[in-house]
């Protein structure tokens, strides 16, 4: 969500329904997460094997910018490392200098994830279908989800992880990163949409699909949480009060400024 994403929110606040030893981190969407020392422990789910596969795949090949995994405690959490930092910016504040080192780390990312191969027996929690399958993808990179750490910026709450593409996971980190929504200008908005795209380093050739996919994938944000709502899912229905207007407002923005984000893209 803007406020937080698919997963849950890093932040600590105090819980006194919670032992001394565990503190609550607060987020919007999953329930349960606990920091105990130098660890996070989450609730774990049917895909928490496989994205335990993965972070530790990642940290195998030199990857810094993901927690790393260790295991599950006594009660079936999934265990990972704690990552001390400042959770990153909302509504697009980055500056110009953080959304291309943003883009950066996200290339490599990609380039990590390109060369994974998943579990025979994998299982994913497949919130959104996306544009096509090509490669595990984190699904939400997004501020809520990103920390400036003293290694650099590292992605936490991986539990949206799934197949997608390449574009699709780009289009909603330039929107969320970028803060492409109507409070905008659009001139403001494509320049720094271009910043996040040149860090990345992505080609011309993919401008356009780029460009398209914005507002489709703010769309399917909104389609979540309006099924959410419809089928009285959790915690989809109450975020459709909360933010709902916001992704259709920002999708149709999108859609409605084309012809600028391909120019910007060119």
């Amino acid at each position: 969500m803007r406020r937080a994403g698919l997963a849950a929110a890093s932040g600590l606040r105090h819980d006194p329904a919670v032992s001394n030893d565990e503190e609550t981190l607060a987020g919007n969407a999953t329930t349960g997460v606990v920091r105990v020392g130098d660890t996070v422990r989450r609730p774990a789910g049917p895909w928490t094997d496989s994205v335990d596969a993965l972070l530790e795949y990642l940290w195998s090949v030199g990857f810094t910018g993901a927690p790393r995994p260790l295991g599950r405690d006594e009660q079936g959490r999934q265990v990972l490392e704690y990552v001390s930092g400042q959770v990153g910016a909302e509504g697009g504040t980055y500056s110009l200098t953080e959304l291309s080192s943003i883009g950066r780390m996200l290339a490599r990312l990609h380039e990590a994830l390109a060369s994974f191969t998943p579990p025979s027996d994998a299982v994913w929690n497949r919130l959104i279908p996306p544009d096509r399958e090509e490669m595990i993808c984190h699904n939400d990179v997004a501020p809520w989800n990103l920390i400036r750490s003293g290694r650099g910026w590292v992605l936490i709450d991986w539990d949206a992880t799934a197949p997608g593409s390449r574009l699709w996971d780009i289009a909603y980190a330039a929107q969320s990163m970028a803060g492409l929504h109507t409070q905008r200008p659009v001139a403001q908005s494509a320049a720094r949409l271009r910043t996040l795209v040149d860090g990345y380093g992505l080609e011309p050739a993919a401008g356009p699909a780029l460009a398209q996919m914005l507002g489709r994938r703010a769309r399917a944000m909104y389609d979540l949480l309006r099924e959410g709502a419809r089928q009285q899912h959790q915690p989809w229905a109450r975020i459709w009060t909360e933010d709902g207007p916001y992704w259709l407002a920002t999708a149709e923005y999108l859609d409605m400024h084309q012809e600028a984000w391909i120019a910007a893209l060119r």
